[in-house]
């Protein structure tokens, strides 16, 4: 599956090297160390179900994972990003079927949309965009080698995942038994499902359904369940142990500790991921963002009403990306004023002294992505600047290439 266009990135050689990333591991629940190897990052990070992209939750998951990108990248390192969509699954199916619409056309369509928001908003192009269906034979593969390790049942002609087959299952999310219970209905499981082992074991492959799409392999007329499918194509693309996967904090559980799971059982000597890295939910009119309740707010929607794609970028960095917070009009206002302000900063050429502003963002970004930290410091410099400071002749060049390469904004 193809990508969207990547951004032009700008030579920032002499700006200096950012630290050691740091990001916080939700399983954890502290700051760990991104140490990438001699092949350089891994990255791996949850894509859309494409029926309704793209509000601006997924855009400030996506955006946050574009600044861990560019920091790696910031500091030395080579990065190697991956990034699914899950083209095949129930909501897209129950959407298209509510519309009258072919499935593949709703799919391809909203993933279109969705490549489209992703350029606008100057997000690094994953290096692999891998669909659901593409990536069926991985799926098959992986389940086979469950199967041989004993970790997969069957219920009627579905394959489950055993979780007792996975020692460290829970540690990705932290979440005692009872906690994972009540959630795993809402969030797409099947607890209450007869005949299964474990309320909590998760489907690997379904069945055949009258009416819905299917594809002939070694495991019957069927289709991938969601989690194997991101544990699949991480494990092929990126191997295992690989530095960090990532999400909205409604994947913690079940899907990343499944998914964890899975690949874990397939290779009990490696962790699935060295730190698994979450974003907290947008709401919105006191609600979190849902396709569900339909109180949602879209990139598209935005930028086809007027708004400048760099705006909409701005007002989400000006949050850092682990906190919940609430979407509001007047945050792009604030946001198109504050851009033309930096604008106005970098016309001249000349202005306040950079090395100072260069260092804070470096070094926020390298302590678990403080977007708000970074941004607060090119707002001090532009204040600086058009107060009359000129101490540096080519402050303007530096500080709009500092803004691109770091914060993914143009100037």
């Amino acid at each position: 599956m193809r990508a969207w266009p990547n951004p032009s990135l700008p030579n920032v050689g002499d700006l200096g090297i950012a630290g050691p990333v740091r990001v916080h591991d939700s399983g954890s629940g502290a700051l760990e160390a991104t140490a990438p190897g001699a092949d350089g990052a891994r990255l791996y990070v949850c894509g859309i179900t494409p029926y309704d992209a793209t509000h601006l939750g997924h855009a400030a998951t996506y955006v946050a994972f574009d600044l861990l990108n560019r920091a790696g990248r910031l500091a030395g390192h080579q990065v190697r990003y991956v990034q699914n969509v899950t083209d095949v699954d129930d909501p897209l199916l129950e959407r298209a079927d509510r519309d009258g619409e072919d499935w593949q056309v709703l799919a391809e369509r909203q993933t279109d949309l969705f490549r489209d928001d992703m350029a606008a908003l100057r997000v690094l192009a994953p290096d692999a965009y891998v669909g659901a269906v593409e990536a069926i034979p991985l799926v098959v593969a992986m389940v086979d080698e469950l199967e041989e390790r004993g970790a997969v049942y069957r219920v009627d002609d579905d394959l489950y995942f055993s979780v007792a087959a996975d020692p460290s299952f829970g540690a990705v999310s932290g979440w005692d038994r009872e906690t994972m219970l009540a959630v795993f209905g809402e969030r797409g499981g099947d607890p209450d499902r007869p005949g299964k082992k474990d309320p909590l074991d998760c489907l690997l492959w379904q069945a055949e359904r009258p009416g819905e799409p299917a594809w002939e392999t070694s495991l019957g007329r069927g289709r991938p369940g969601w989690h194997v499918e991101c544990a699949a194509i991480a494990r092929h693309h990126l191997g295992g142990a690989f530095d960090v996967q990532g999400g909205g904090s409604d994947l913690v559980f079940p899907h990343h500790e499944m998914s964890a799971a899975e690949a874990q059982v397939t290779d009990p000597d490696e962790r699935f991921a060295r730190a698994y890295v979450h974003t907290g939910m947008v709401a919105l009119d006191g609600e979190k963002m849902s396709k569900s309740k339909g109180n949602l707010e879209f990139v598209s929607r935005l930028t086809r009403e007027g708004a400048d794609p760099m705006a909409v970028r701005l007002a989400l960095l000006r949050h850092h990306y682990r906190n919940d917070w609430e979407w509001t009009p007047d945050q792009l206002a604030t946001a198109d004023a504050d851009l033309a302000r930096w604008r106005s900063a970098v016309l001249p050429g000349a202005g306040a002294v950079t090395a100072p502003v260069v260092a804070v963002v470096l070094e926020a970004l390298a302590d678990d992505l403080d977007a708000p930290r970074a941004v607060a410091a090119i707002d001090g410099w532009a204040d600086a600047t058009l107060l009359g400071a000129t101490d540096d002749p080519a402050a303007g060049d530096v500080v709009r290439r500092l803004v691109d390469a770091a914060l993914g904004i143009a100037l």
